[in-house]
């Protein structure tokens, strides 16, 4: 009789540890996504070169392209939103006990967050692209070789947004994960 007792307080105690592991991944990701997302907006903010040509200044920045004005403005709302996301989650899960309606909310919060983030990715390195190789047949040529310090600055600022991109895609598949076993 004692084991037929000790078995659902196992069970519960095998559901908390997996919800408090839920929890503590999803804390962490998002502190991850907020790092990253700070370090890219840094390194893209301070990227800005400036030459000079045979008397006539050439500037390369990053407000100079569209593409890699809509990373900075996604980096920056995935930031925000996502330290959002956090302390609303946090609350959550200390105030109330989970349901799937809370579930489903944050799943779709990190879903619309991870098609900006890799829309935006997808449009900066799509431009990085033609500032490395160029692109002859629309007369578009290589900067690169010219701004290679801009170049890098840039590089490294879309690998960060890209790892928020991959940190979105772990929140959105552990969220749905946990929502399907709800």
């Amino acid at each position: 009789m004692d084991k037929v007792e000790q078995q659902p307080n196992s069970e519960v105690a095998v559901q908390k540890s997996v919800s408090r592991g839920f929890v503590i991944a999803q804390f962490v990701l998002r502190i991850l996504i907020i790092v990253f997302t700070v370090v890219a907006v840094a390194v893209m903010a301070t990227s800005g070169v400036t030459l000079s040509f045979f008397g006539v200044k050439f500037g390369a920045h990053y407000y100079d392209s569209s593409a890699f004005k809509f990373l900075m403005a996604a980096d920056i709302i995935v930031g925000v939103l996502a330290l959002f996301s956090m302390l609303v989650s946090i609350y959550f899960v200390y105030r109330k006990p989970s349901n799937s309606t809370h579930l489903y909310c944050l799943f779709l919060h990190d879903l619309i967050l991870t098609m900006l983030m890799i829309s935006a990715c997808g449009a900066a390195t799509s431009i990085g692209y033609v500032g490395m190789y160029g692109q002859p047949q629309s007369a578009w040529f290589k900067i690169c070789d010219r701004v290679g310090k801009f170049c890098f600055r840039m590089g490294v600022s879309v690998g960060f947004s890209y790892a928020t991109f991959l940190c979105l895609l772990a929140l959105t598949v552990m969220t749905s994960y946990k929502l399907r076993k709800a």
